[in-house]
């Protein structure tokens, strides 16, 4: 488990949103509360939060992104490639991150283990909060009628009220059809 943020995931409709937290934490102190750990690749077209060292982190989603413009934006290509070197080279290999990244199509969760997770369901999270947040979307999906942008906001804001590693200043990213 990486300690120091929460990212999830959360498709509804035509609307994929994707949120983190801010909170960037170095042992037992709070770094820094205003951390961007979601972005916006490919022209915006595809969304991409990462939990875990935030240099191994930034590395990574440089990777992908250039993984993305050889494939002309196609996230599984991309996600393949991108897990492949992951894997097995010697440096990226002790790299210590997860990765979210999505587009209007699909979610995929990314790990150096050689993991690329398509979830069941319509979220997904990682982080120290995930199973907060995760479990908070999954009840605001089946009893309530919010986009997906409404519910990524306040499941996250439900995990940082829980765990010490999430914080409420958050970044919301989406993607919708219109």
């Amino acid at each position: 488990m990486f300690k120091g943020t929460t990212i999830i995931c959360v498709r509804r409709g035509k609307e994929v949103a994707m949120a983190g937290d801010g909170q960037v934490t170095l042992e037992t102190q709070v770094i820094k509360s205003g951390a961007k750990k979601v972005r916006r690749l490919s022209g915006g077209n595809v969304l991409a939060g990462f939990a875990g060292s935030t240099a191994d982190a930034m590395t990574l989603l440089e990777r992908f992104e250039k993984y993305l413009q050889s494939h002309s934006g196609n996230l599984m290509r991309a996600a393949v490639d991108l897990v492949k070197e992951w894997r097995t080279d010697k440096a990226l290999r002790r790299l210590e991150a997860l990765m979210l990244v999505a587009d209007r199509n699909q979610t995929l969760l990314l790990s150096g283990a050689g993991d690329i997770l398509e979830p069941d369901d319509d979220v997904a999270s990682i982080g120290s909060g995930a199973g907060y947040a995760l479990a908070a979307a999954r009840a605001f999906l089946q009893v309530s009628d919010m986009i997906a942008s409404e519910i990524a906001k306040r499941s996250l804001q439900i995990a940082s009220e829980i765990c010490i590693y999430t914080n409420d200043v958050i970044t919301l990213e989406v993607i919708k059809d219109e």
